[in-house]
């Protein structure tokens, strides 16, 4: 999916390939099944320290000399492993910028369950290319933060990545209500369709619910 030069493309379960201007920017990759048409990217946004977030072997084999990685103080210990990486330690409300590109990372936690703790300073991402603002919710619930964004950034597209297997993250009707929340121009569904993780099922029940309430959703293939 492009919108405004920015190309959005799903790696599966939470994972996903932004590029711009060349740029190629990967989150969350977990089991990328092609990693020949994904290439080398420049760099990587991990969400948090669990093993479907954070996998050494999906940033090892999509890093190259000095891909930055930039993770939460939970998952530094896992990616010191990786050789020949820049690694960049971020924080709730921590920002970057890499050419140009404008990385805010945004808290990403439960309500009313234990998996992902609002202590744990797990992160979600929101990337700001200019004209185009990429929202990657991380592991989350609905949260009070989500309700400033479309504020902030009235005047770029939003695109609004959310979970919606349920369990340990919204399920699909409460992404719905994230996402009307948000208001977002594209909203696009994500962790589910691994083993006792969600179903397209789920993705599907995302973009219908959306659907009636006026948002513009969509699922993508996984490439």
């Amino acid at each position: 999916m492009n919108i405004v030069d920015v190309e959005i493309e799903y790696l599966g379960h939470s994972g996903f390939l932004l590029t711009y201007e060349r740029k190629k920017i990967a989150i969350d990759p977990y089991n990328v099944s092609n990693f020949e048409k994904v290439g080398k990217v420049d760099v990587v946004l991990i969400t948090h320290s669990h093993y479907d977030h954070c996998s050494i072997n999906d940033i090892q084999k999509l890093s190259r000399v000095g891909t930055i990685v930039v993770v939460p103080v939970a998952a530094q210990s896992k990616v010191l492993r990786i050789k020949d990486i820049d690694m960049k330690i971020i924080g709730v409300m921590g920002e970057r910028e890499i050419d140009n590109i404008k990385i805010k990372a945004i808290p990403a936690y439960n309500i009313g369950k234990n998996f992902h703790q609002k202590d744990d300073e797990w992160l979600g991402y929101i990337i700001d290319f200019g004209k185009v603002v990429v929202y990657h919710a991380g592991d989350t619930d609905i949260i009070p933060e989500m309700k400033n964004i479309k504020e902030i950034y009235a005047n770029k597209k939003i695109v609004a990545l959310l979970p919606v297997s349920g369990t340990y993250v919204m399920n699909a009707e409460e992404a719905s209500r994230a996402a009307h929340l948000i208001n977002p121009d594209i909203a696009i569904p994500m962790h589910y369709g691994i083993e006792g993780i969600g179903s397209l099922d789920d993705a599907h029940e995302f973009v219908r619910l959306c659907k009636e309430n006026g948002i513009n959703a969509m699922i993508l293939d996984k490439i």
